[in-house]
């Protein structure tokens, strides 16, 4: 079997057009002492990370972890989630008549004496169903509704109401005020099993669309290749962190990575093998991001790396090592084994005033034409980007 390495054949200048948007120039540099997090980088250290643009809106923390903990293949039916309930009512007795009546089916049922402990039960808890009184000293249920429709407005809990009135008007007022169901006492406990369980199947199924919604917005933000953010992700995430970085004073590096020949690679073996090799980067990448950054494939055999909370040394230490790693990692096609390498450009941030995304993501292409024109697999800084 023989080993080849993969060598220019053309002039480095003619294989990567100069970048047409200049690095905007800072004047302004500033020393850091090495910050709190940096050891990582130095150490080797650096925890395995693949970021997840967004929060799973809509679970609480109890659900969002079975649902992680339980997920097979990254999906789950809704049915396996804890399915709570809320019951509120001042009265020990209205109290323990619900316990009873939902006493043999199988929730979590949970209870509040008041609309003050039940909002804090429900910030914590999210239940599927909340069964309120009406009357109550502190927040009637008609406000608690109210509370719960605006404070939650990306979540669905199906609200029952409980009244001694079977006034009309008063169901109307109940309704309107964002329940979705209206029990008068005394209640038949039947009817109000059955009456959850309407609420179960409707809570089931915002479930199921919240799951869709959660995966389409993955899948948007995620490239199909590699399992990394896109470049589109990472623009999310950096316009946070630039003005994170501009409010608590941390340094933040840009770092746009490669593929050296990597044409070479896809005419010489195919696109599958191109494709293992853009797998093989990405595995690394992935390997030696901190759960505080990010990484991403920005399209084609470019990739993006954001360091947060680590000085100059650090970020050039741990670009380093992802280079070195890749350097090493030989590729297997056919009776042949390739070795391929990448070039970085870092360009870096730490100022009073905060810097447009794109231009410092300019100044990192700038930096990485320096390093494909000094002849690849290596690092160069863009020299003027305010670190």
């Amino acid at each position: 079997m023989s080993h080849r390495v993969l060598q220019p054949s053309i002039p480095p200048e003619a294989s990567r057009d100069h970048p047409s948007r200049q690095c905007e120039r800072s004047a302004h540099k500033s020393e850091l002492a090495t910050p709190v997090g940096s050891e990582d980088f130095e150490s080797g250290n650096a925890e395995t990370h693949f970021p997840v643009p967004f929060r799973m809106r809509g679970l609480s923390k109890d659900d969002e972890s079975a649902l992680k903990a339980r997920a097979v293949g990254g999906q789950m039916h809704p049915s396996s989630l804890p399915f709570k309930i809320l019951a509120v009512d001042d009265s020990a007795v209205c109290r323990k008549l619900v316990e009873q009546a939902l006493s043999g089916e199988r929730y979590t049922v949970l209870f509040a004496k008041n609309g003050r402990e039940a909002l804090a039960l429900f910030a914590e808890h999210q239940p599927a169903v909340v069964i309120a009184d009406w009357n109550m000293p502190d927040m009637e249920g008609l406000e608690l509704c109210r509370h719960i429709r605006r404070d939650s407005p990306d979540l669905h809990s199906h609200l029952i109401l409980l009244s001694g009135n079977a006034d009309k008007e008063q169901v109307v007022e109940g309704l309107t005020a964002g329940a979705d169901d209206y029990v008068t006492k005394p209640f038949h406990p039947s009817e109000l099993v059955a009456r959850v369980e309407v609420g179960r199947r409707i809570a089931e199924l915002h479930r199921q669309i919240q799951g869709q919604n959660r995966l389409l917005e993955e899948m948007a933000l995620t490239d199909a290749l590699t399992g990394l953010p896109n470049r589109r992700a990472v623009e999310v995430w950096a316009s946070r962190q630039l003005s994170a970085a501009v409010r608590y004073h941390f340094p933040l590096w840009v770092v746009m990575a490669d593929l050296d020949f990597f044409k070479k690679v896809n005419d010489t073996y195919g696109h599958d093998a191109g494709d293992t090799v853009l797998k093989g980067f990405a595995e690394i990448l992935k390997a030696n991001t901190r759960q505080s950054n990010i990484c991403a494939r920005s399209g084609g055999e470019e990739f993006l790396l954001v360091i947060t909370h680590s000085d100059k040394a650090g970020a050039k230490s741990a670009v380093e090592r992802i280079r070195e790693q890749f350097e090493s990692r030989n590729f297997s096609f056919g009776n042949g084994t390739v070795t391929v390498t990448a070039s970085f450009g870092i360009a870096g941030f730490h100022e009073a005033k905060p810097l447009d995304w794109n231009a410092l993501l300019s100044c990192a292409d700038t930096a990485l034409y320096a390093a494909k024109h000094k002849g690849r697999n290596r690092i160069e800084f863009e020299l003027e980007s305010g670190i």
